[in-house]
């Protein structure tokens, strides 16, 4: 797997795909209407490409997920804003995969920085098994940091 940025003849593709994936979080606890700001939005997903933040993930020349990354100003730490992989990808470890990318991405950086919904035990184990680290637990979210 390999990432790239985001290219706006994709971006009708990647929507499909997040509202696939999160439309699978009512499986893991999540009720209608669980699903991050925008995640069904063209427009919003546009913003992000415009913006450098919405990258695809790519195995070969397929496209199976997308990630949207937010770097602080000094470059120091990165925010991953969410990811995601076509549900019809789930179970294959594409999703590590992504993480990894992403970190390798963004190599110079001492902190990538997270968070998920409370309730969301897949997401929540998901993290955690990448390595990250919980911070806190404010309003429903779950904070995760790793250090490199």
């Amino acid at each position: 797997m390999y990432i790239i940025k985001a290219d706006q003849n994709q971006i009708e593709n990647i929507v499909g795909m997040s509202v696939r994936a999160f439309e699978t979080d009512m499986n893991v606890g999540g009720k209608k209407g669980d699903c991050p700001p925008g995640f069904d939005s063209v427009e919003w997903h546009r913003k992000m490409a415009r913006e450098g933040h919405l990258f695809q993930a790519m195995i070969g020349k397929e496209l199976v997920g997308a990630a949207v990354v937010f770097p602080d100003e000094s470059k120091s730490s990165v925010y991953i804003g969410r990811i995601f992989i076509d549900s019809i990808y789930h179970r294959k470890g594409y999703g590590i995969l992504l993480m990894k990318c992403i970190e390798n991405e963004f190599l110079d950086v001492s902190e990538i920085n997270l968070d998920t919904p409370v309730w969301n035990v897949r997401t929540n184990a998901f993290y955690e098994k990448s390595g990250y680290k919980k911070v806190r637990i404010e309003d429903g979210f779950v904070f995760y940091q790793k250090k490199k």
